[in-house]
C-alpha cells in the first residue's frame, strides 16, 4: 500500500512539474555582442531593429543600432549604426527607450549629472539622425539610475535605481506633454521594493501597464525576474507580487528585460563583469503573452496589436462561414433569375463572371473562364434533356482597422457548375456544385486564414401559376481552414474543419403590362455551421473549442424589367430593391492558452439590417450572342459592398461548332465556323485555380482542295 501511495505521489509531482514547466519561459538562443560594458536593451515597434546601450567610461557611452532581417530573431542582428550619447557630466548610460513613432529617443544616465536626456530623430528609429534636445535632472530622487520606461502616451515616466545598498526604488514622474521633457515634469512618488528584491537593474511594463517586470543581479548571485500586478495601470503604489523566475541558467549578470510587441517573446541583456567577451542577448519564448510565471495569463484578445489580430481571426472565421453559404446560394439565385427573364427564349445556358468592389476596395475581374455546354433547345422541349450552366467569380476586399480588431484583406474566388431539367411548363429542378477559396490577410504581421470549401445544393422552381413562383435551395458545405498567426517574431499554425447546411426559400409574383414586368419577392435565408475544435502549434499557442454559427435573414423587395425590341437585338433593362433583416444570434468563440486551463469567451455579433439595390440589362443579338450585366449595392449596419455581375451567352448556329470542356482544373474552349468553304478554328485553354495565369490560344484556317 505504501508503494502505491509513493507511485501516486510521484505521478502527481511529475504532472505538477511538467505543467509548470510548460507555462514558464522557454529559452531559444543567445546572441554574442562585443566586449563592451552593456546595460541597456530595446527594440523598435516591429522587431526589425534592436538597440543596446554601451555604458562605457568617459566619452565611450553609445547606443548601438542593429538590423534584424527576421523580426525579433536576434541571430539575424547586424550592427547598423553607433551613436555616442556622452555629454559633459552625463556618463554611464544604462537604458534607451523611444516614443511611439520613433521620432524621439530617451537615455537615462547612471552616474555624473544623473539625468534623463531627450534626443530628436529626423528619421524614425534611426539613431544616426539623433540630435540632443533637452534633459531633466533626477539627482534629487536617485543616486544610481539603472532603467527607464514610459506609459503608452508618454505622460508618465518611471525611473528605477538604487540609492544605496538598502534602497531599491521606483520613481514616478508626470509629464504635462507626452514624451516632452521640456514640458512640466513633476515627481509624483517613490516606491521602495526592498521588501521584494535586494537590487534592481531593469524595469518594463506590459502593453497596458497592468503588469510590471523587474530584473536584478547582485555580486554574481541568482539572477531573478519579478512580475508584479498593478491594480491601477502604471501606478507602482498599487503593485502586488505575482511571482519570480530565475534566469541564472543562461545569464551571468542580467541588466535589462524587454518584450516583443505582443508579449510572446522575452529578451535579456547580460554582461559578464569578469569576462566582457561573454556579453550576450538572450531570447525566450513565452507560453502565454506577457507572463513569466504559471497561472498569471490574461485574455489574449486584450494584448495590444497581437490581441487585435486574434479577434480579427475569430471574426474572419465566423464571417467566412456565413459568406460561404451566401456564395453557394447566389449563383443558383442568379440562375433562376436568368431563367425567369428568358423562359421563352432558346438559350438556357448562361455564363457569369462576377466583379466585386468590397468595402471601397477596387476589385479585379476574374480570369476564371466559366464552363458552358451547347444548349440549343427551347424550354418547352427540355423534357428529357439537361441544361448546363456555370459561374465564376473573383473578388478583392478590405475591412478597416478598428480599436479592437485588425484590418482584413479579403480575396475570394470560386467556380460553380450547375445543371437543371424542366419537368413541366415553368417547373424545373437542378443541382449545383461550387468550389471556393477564401483568403484573408489579417493585420500587418502576416496572420492569414486560407479556407477551401465545397458546396453541393439542390434547387427547384415551383410555379403556382404562370406568374407566381416559389424557389427553393437546400445545400451542404464542407470547410477547411489553414490558419497562420504571426506576431512578436513568433509563428503559430493550426487547421480547422467545418460542416454546414444552408437553405433559401423565395416567393415571388410577376405583374405584367405589355413588355414591362414588376416582381415583388419575399425570401428567407438560413444556415447552420459547426467549426471543429483545434489548437495552434508554436509559442503562446491557443486552443479553440468547437464553435457553432447560426445565420438567418429575411428579405423583402422587388425587381423590375422591360423588353425593348430592335432590328438586330433585344435590350432588356432590369433593376431591384431589397431590404433584409438579419436575425442571426451571436456566435460564441471559446479559447484558452495551451499552457493554461482558464477559458475566455468572445461573442461575435452579426449586422442587423442589409439594404440591397441593383440595376442592369440583358442584350441579346440575332446572331446568337447575349450579354448580361448587373450592378448591385449592399449596405449593412457597419459595412457595404458593391458588386458587378457580367454574364455572357452564345447560341451557335448550324454552321458553327462551339464547345467547352473541364478536365480537373483545366478549362478549354473551341470554336469552329465554316466560311465559304474555309474552316476557321480557334481554341484556348485556361488553368482555373492557378495563382499565376496559365493560358494558351491557337488560330487555324483550313481548306481542302
Amino acid at each position: 500500500m505504501k508503494n502505491i501511495y509513493k507511485i501516486h505521489y510521484i505521478i502527481f509531482f511529475l504532472a505538477l512539474f511538467f505543467s509548470k514547466a510548460i507555462a514558464e519561459p522557454t529559452f531559444v538562443q543567445s546572441k554574442l555582442i562585443d566586449d563592451k560594458f552593456y546595460l541597456g536593451l530595446n527594440f523598435n515597434n516591429d522587431g526589425t531593429k534592436m538597440y543596446t546601450v554601451n555604458a562605457g567610461a568617459g566619452t565611450s557611452d553609445a547606443v548601438i543600432e542593429y538590423i534584424l532581417t527576421t523580426p525579433y530573431d536576434i541571430s539575424t542582428a547586424i550592427v547598423n549604426n553607433t551613436f555616442g550619447v556622452s555629454r559633459g557630466g552625463h556618463t554611464q548610460a544604462t537604458q534607451v527607450v523611444f516614443n511611439n513613432d520613433g521620432t524621439k529617443m530617451f537615455i537615462v544616465n547612471h552616474a555624473g549629472n544623473k539625468s534623463v536626456d531627450e534626443y530628436l530623430l529626423s528619421t524614425a528609429f534611426d539613431v544616426s539622425t539623433a540630435t540632443f534636445d533637452s534633459e531633466i535632472s533626477i539627482s534629487g530622487q536617485e543616486q544610481r539610475a539603472n532603467s527607464i520606461a514610459f506609459n503608452n502616451d508618454g505622460t508618465r515616466m518611471v525611473v528605477a535605481g538604487v540609492g544605496n545598498d538598502s534602497q531599491v526604488r521606483i520613481h514616478e514622474y508626470s509629464l504635462s506633454t507626452g514624451f516632452d521633457l521640456s514640458s512640466t515634469v513633476t515627481h509624483l512618488n517613490t516606491e521602495d521594493l526592498i521588501s521584494f528584491q535586494s537590487h534592481i537593474d531593469g524595469v518594463t511594463f506590459n502593453y497596458d501597464g497592468t503588469k510590471m517586470y523587474t530584473i536584478t543581479t547582485m555580486n554574481d548571485a541568482q539572477d531573478l525576474m519579478y512580475q508584479f500586478k498593478l491594480t491601477t495601470p502604471y501606478d507602482v503604489s498599487t503593485l502586488s507580487l505575482e511571482g519570480t523566475y530565475t534566469v541564472s541558467s543562461v545569464s551571468v549578470s542580467s541588466r535589462e528585460v524587454v518584450f516583443s510587441n505582443d508579449g510572446s517573446k522575452m529578451f535579456i541583456i547580460d554582461d559578464d563583469p569578469d569576462d566582457l567577451i561573454n556579453n550576450k542577448v538572450h531570447e525566450f519564448n513565452l507560453s502565454c503573452n506577457w507572463s513569466i510565471i504559471d497561472g498569471a495569463c490574461d485574455d489574449p484578445i486584450t494584448t495590444s496589436d497581437g490581441g487585435k489580430d486574434i479577434l480579427s481571426s475569430i471574426e474572419s472565421q465566423t464571417a467566412t462561414a456565413k459568406q460561404i453559404a451566401i456564395q453557394a446560394s447566389t449563383p443558383v439565385l442568379n440562375r433562376m433569375y436568368w431563367l425567369r427573364r428568358h423562359r421563352n427564349n432558346d438559350q438556357l445556358s448562361n455564363q457569369n463572371i462576377r466583379l466585386n468592389f468590397s468595402n471601397s476596395m477596387v476589385a479585379s475581374l476574374s480570369n476564371i473562364i466559366p464552363i458552358s455546354n451547347k444548349t440549343n433547345e427551347v424550354l418547352d422541349k427540355l423534357s428529357d434533356d439537361w441544361s448546363f450552366w456555370s459561374e465564376g467569380s473573383v473578388s478583392i476586399g478590405r475591412t478597416g482597422d478598428t480599436s479592437t480588431s485588425s484590418s482584413k484583406k479579403i480575396n475570394t474566388k470560386g467556380i460553380t457548375l450547375g445543371m437543371d431539367k424542366k419537368i413541366s411548363k415553368n417547373r424545373l429542378y437542378g443541382y449545383a456544385l461550387r468550389f471556393g477559396n477564401d483568403d484573408v490577410d489579417v493585420g500587418t504581421s502576416g496572420t492569414n486564414l486560407d479556407t477551401e470549401s465545397f458546396s453541393l445544393s439542390v434547387y427547384g422552381t415551383f410555379p403556382h401559376d404562370d406568374e407566381k413562383f416559389t424557389e427553393g435551395i437546400l445545400g451542404v458545405s464542407t470547410l477547411k481552414t489553414d490558419h497562420v498567426r504571426k506576431g512578436g517574431g513568433s509563428t503559430r499554425t493550426g487547421e480547422r474543419d467545418g460542416a454546414q447546411i444552408f437553405g433559401s426559400l423565395n416567393y415571388l409574383t410577376t405583374y405584367k403590362k405589355e413588355n414591362f414586368n414588376i416582381t415583388p419577392n419575399l425570401r428567407i435565408d438560413l444556415s447552420y455551421t459547426e467549426l471543429s475544435k483545434y489548437r495552434e502549434k508554436g509559442p503562446a499557442a491557443l486552443v479553440y473549442k468547437a464553435q457553432t454559427i447560426e445565420t438567418g435573414m429575411i428579405s423583402a423587395g422587388f425587381t423590375i424589367s422591360d423588353i425593348l425590341n430592335f432590328n438586330t437585338f433585344t435590350f432588356k433593362p432590369n433593376g431591384g430593391l431589397e431590404l433584409g433583416v438579419d436575425f442571426s444570434p451571436s456566435s460564441d468563440a471559446t479559447y484558452r492558452y495551451l499552457s493554461e486551463t482558464t477559458e475566455y469567451t468572445k461573442s461575435i455579433d452579426q449586422d442587423s439590417k442589409n439594404l440591397r439595390a441593383n440595376i442592369g440589362f440583358d442584350l441579346v443579338t440575332d446572331n446568337g450572342f447575349s450579354i448580361m450585366t448587373i450592378y448591385e449595392r449592399n449596405q449593412s449596419d457597419n459595412a457595404h459592398s458593391d458588386t458587378l455581375y457580367l454574364g455572357f451567352g452564345y447560341v451557335p448556329t448550324d454552321n458553327i461548332e462551339y464547345a467547352m470542356t473541364l478536365d480537373n482544373d483545366k478549362a478549354s474552349l473551341s470554336y469552329k465556323r465554316d466560311l465559304n468553304g474555309f474552316d476557321i478554328r480557334m481554341s484556348s485553354n485556361y488553368s482555373l485555380m492557378s495563382q499565376i495565369p496559365e493560358y494558351g490560344a491557337t488560330l487555324e484556317i483550313v481548306n481542302t482542295f
